[in-house]
């Protein structure tokens, strides 16, 4: 069948199309044949011009990056892409398909053209070669104001055959109305020209829509709890976006008798879960609640995504799960798949860590470059006396703030710490910190999220073969070490780099160094030649740790250096990036741009004569920023306020003109010959005043 689908520049229709177009007949599972059956739909498009370069890839969208899609743009898959400006050639494309499928579930202006399809539709059945299908795929939120079934009972689930008592959201009336024009079209003709509308729940999944914002926040790490707009007890209806295509094959291909479905899984997650739940997985697992006025002044979220957040509903797929033969991939929820779900979000927006390991002798400028590869890749600079000076400090809180009756616990942890301290008083690696030790505050920081997340450049460690083997490895051979070995491969490094450097040019560098940096890094004169002279020895024993990635197929990339000019550094920094690649992170917002401008700033201050009139310069700035986001957060409250007293004024009218024009005449009069005469029982005076009084005669 030719299906067409509106807006496939969009998150919804683009991801829909996608999965619509692999999709083979259901005849053929029922066959078991579904390998050697032809696709079971050909797609036609449309998109917003503007927007057509966001389908090849060719426009970047930081607050909605995704990787280029190459099924929009290949001729295999789509028949053709139409541009939404010109209608009549759109008709004409609507005529020649079997199957119509709007999507409104991402703009609130699709919904114009969405009416003008159903409608310039129905009216030419007369012309049609075939029966047709149109599939409107709306959004819950016309169902966002639906009382309850029991106010006694909330949790009593609102179903598909109760359409009818839906109220939609005051935002999303035209969407609503434009549900019933559907239903209504459809049941004029059915055979000719049948209609379904399904309400679909709030969108996840392949990148995520709305709930973008937190994913991205937690992966990010910037940020150690996660805001949570509002009061997160609602509880939000989903629909994964794979389950929301299947149910449309399933509309397609197995035409159900009712015109109007619910799209939603059985999960009934509320907002704090799922916030919770990402945060967790992707993050520190801590979440702040937060006024919902303040998510108006969060770039990310549109004002349908903020809406959307406040949705309270609890629904169930009736005709869904009783009518069609849906294979669910997520029909528990995302809360109980967030794993998956995860994981489709990292491999949909290309968030792959990058993990790279700097080796070589000491003094050859490992930190200098892991310094650059991090800023450049913004990646987590992992150095083993900075891990232990953090280890130190989460100790020192575990110790101030631990219950003084678990004393095995904190004697342990003190212990723990004395050996610490100890350690970071040599900083190199050769030092008194126990070998086991090092590994293992090493092994803990990347396992942590943020370097799972982001990936991590590791500075100088591991040194010899037995401690990457230590790091790296695990032992499987009992079933409880399958998850730390599963650990152990996720932290592995990619890329391994080793710097190399004659002895004579190492030794003139650490002379030329400024007296603090050699006391900083332990470069005196008898420590430096012995870490040197240790580090010679074990490369020619095959001690080093480059046996063990040359053992584990990893290719060590192998550099000299020769020269301190900068022109040779800046040649050595172009070959790592060469061999890394591209960055697989978010692209830098305007915000975090305008940060970093700011941090650029700070240090020039710091050397610079006139780091007054910066710093100055600085505040007003700063100032000038705070006023803007005042006054803008201000003008959206009174926005608010006046479309809240809008809307109140709009509801009382009617209720004002009539008092006033039936009760308040007779009322006032009695009321006053009630002052005159201060009867004894002026109630019952004003009572029998209006009875006698009455102008309807009743």
């Amino acid at each position: 069948k030719r299906v067409f689908i509106n807006g496939l520049e969009s998150y919804g229709s683009k991801n829909i199309a996608a999965i619509l177009y692999e999709c083979v007949p259901l005849s053929a599972y029922d066959e078991d044949e579904a390998e050697e059956q032809q696709k079971a739909f050909l797609l036609v498009g449309s998109v917003d011009r503007s927007d057509r370069g966001a389908l090849d890839g060719s426009r970047a969208d930081e607050r909605r990056p995704s990787p280029p899609v190459k099924y929009l743009t290949s001729p295999a898959v789509l028949y053709a892409i139409l541009s939404k400006s010109d209608r009549d050639e759109l008709l004409l494309k609507l005529m020649q398909c079997d199957v119509v499928i709007y999507n409104i579930t991402d703009h609130a202006d699709q919904v114009e053209e969405a009416f003008w399809a159903v409608s310039a539709l129905h009216n030419q059945m007369e012309h049609f070669s075939a029966s047709k299908m149109f599939i409107l795929i709306s959004t819950v939120m016309t169902w966002a104001r639906t009382e309850t079934l029991d106010p006694e009972d909330p949790t009593l689930p609102l179903t598909d055959e109760l359409f009818w008592r839906r109220r939609p959201h005051p935002n999303f009336k035209s969407q609503c109305d434009l549900e019933k024009r559907v239903v209504k079209l459809g049941s004029l003709n059915n055979a000719v020209f049948s209609t379904y509308v399904l309400a679909s729940g709030c969108l996840y999944g392949k990148g995520e829509q709305f709930l973008h914002y937190f994913f991205k926040t937690a992966w990010q790490g910037g940020q150690d709890e996660i805001p949570l707009f509002g009061d997160g007890s609602n509880i939000i209806p989903t629909i994964h976006i794979s389950d929301l295509a299947s149910v449309i094959q399933n509309v397609i291909e197995r035409p159900p008798l009712p015109s109007y479905l619910l799209a939603v899984d059985n999960s009934n997650n509320t907002m704090e879960e799922i916030v919770e739940k990402v945060a967790c997985v992707l993050g520190s697992g801590k979440i702040q609640k937060k006024p919902i006025e303040e998510a108006f002044l969060i770039s990310d979220f549109s004002v349908m995504e903020i809406d959307t957040m406040q949705l309270d509903l609890c629904m169930d797929s009736v005709y869904i799960r009783e009518l069609l033969a849906v294979k669910w991939l997520y029909e528990s929820g995302i809360v109980e798949n967030i794993e998956r779900v995860v994981e489709e979000y990292r491999q949909s927006r290309q968030l792959l860590p990058i993990r790279a390991c700097v080796l070589g002798p000491p003094a050859v400028g490992k930190s200098t470059v892991c310094e650059h590869i991090s800023q450049h890749y913004k990646l987590h600079h992992i150095s083993l006396k900075e891990i232990i000076s953090e280890t130190i400090s989460q100790l020192e809180y575990i110790v101030k703030n631990a219950d003084a009756e678990d004393e095995d616990l904190l004697e342990e942890t003190e212990t723990l710490l004395d050996s610490l301290r100890a350690g970071l008083k040599t900083v190199c690696p050769s030092g008194v910190l126990d070998e086991q030790l090092k590994v293992k505050v090493v092994k803990d920081k990347l396992l942590s999220k943020p370097c799972r997340n982001q990936g991590y450049v590791l500075d100088s460690f591991p040194e010899t073969c037995e401690q990457a083997r230590e790091l790296f490895s695990s032992d499987t051979d009992s079933s409880e070490d399958v998850t730390s070995s599963i650990s152990s491969r996720r932290i592995i490094p990619e890329f391994v780099f080793y710097l190399d450097a004659s002895d004579e040019f190492l030794k003139d560098r650490v002379k030329s160094l400024p007296e603090s940096v050699i006391q900083e890094r332990n470069y005196e004169q008898e420590p430096f030649l012995q870490r040197l002279a240790k580090h010679r020895e074990d490369k020619l024993k095959n001690e080093t740790a480059l046996e063990y990635f040359d053992d584990m197929d990893i290719s060590p990339v192998v550099l000299k250096i020769t020269s301190n000019n900068e022109s040779d550094f800046l040649l050595l920094m172009h070959k790592l990036f060469e061999a890394i690649g591209q960055p697989r992170n978010y692209d830098i917002s305007a915000q975090d741009g305008r940060h970093q401008e700011s941090r650029k700033d700070e240090k020039q201050m710091n050397g610079n004569v006139k780091s007054s009139s910066l710093l100055e310069k600085r505040q007003r700035e700063e100032e000038k920023q705070r006023a803007e986001k005042s006054e803008e957060w201000r003008a959206k409250l009174e926005k608010v306020k006046l479309y809240e007293d809008k809307l109140l004024e709009a509801h009382t009218l009617p209720v004002r003109n009539y008092l006033l024009e039936h009760v308040m005449p007779t009322l006032s009069q009695g009321l006053a010959h009630c002052c005159q005469s201060q009867p004894q029982d002026p109630v019952d005076f004003l009572a029998e005043y209006l009875l006698m009084n009455n102008p309807f005669n009743y």
